[in-house]
C-alpha cells in the first residue's frame, strides 16, 4: 500500500516561497509509470491540480501557476517536493500530494492533506 505524507509550514507570508515536501512509502517514484502529483483545494472552491513530477523525473504544471511553481524530486529518500514562490492569499488552500496512474487516468492514492494558510 502506498503512503503520501505531507511536510511544511502551515503559515506563510505574502510574498514568500511555499516549499512543501511529500514522503512516500510502499512504492518507489522512480517505478513506471506513475506521476507524483500536487493538487490544492482552496476554502469553498474544489480542487485545483497544480502539477507533477513523473518516474523518470520530467515535470508539468498548471499554466495558471506554471510562472510559479517548481516540483522536484529527491529519489534516494523517495520524496518530491513543491516550491511555490510570490504566494499571496489566493493561495490559501489544504495542499495535497498524491500519486497518478496515467494509464487509468485517476489518482489512486492521497496524502491526509496540509493546511497552508497566507497571512502577515
Amino acid at each position: 500500500q502506498v503512503q503520501l505524507q505531507e511536510s511544511g509550514p502551515g503559515l506563510v507570508k505574502p510574498s514568500q516561497t511555499l516549499s512543501l515536501t511529500c514522503a512516500v512509502s510502499g512504492g518507489s517514484i522512480t517505478t513506471n509509470p506513475y506521476y507524483w502529483s500536487w493538487i490544492r483545494k482552496p476554502p469553498g472552491k474544489g480542487l485545483e491540480w497544480i502539477g507533477y513530477i513523473n518516474f523518470s523525473g520530467s515535470t508539468s504544471y498548471s499554466s495558471a501557476l506554471r510562472s510559479r511553481t517548481s516540483i522536484s524530486r529527491d529519489a534516494s529518500e523517495n520524496r518530491f517536493t513543491l516550491q511555490l514562490n510570490s504566494m499571496t492569499a489566493e493561495d490559501t488552500a489544504v495542499y495535497y500530494c498524491a500519486r497518478e496512474n496515467p494509464t487509468l487516468q485517476h489518482v489512486d492514492f492521497w496524502g491526509k492533506g496540509t493546511q497552508v494558510t497566507v497571512s502577515s
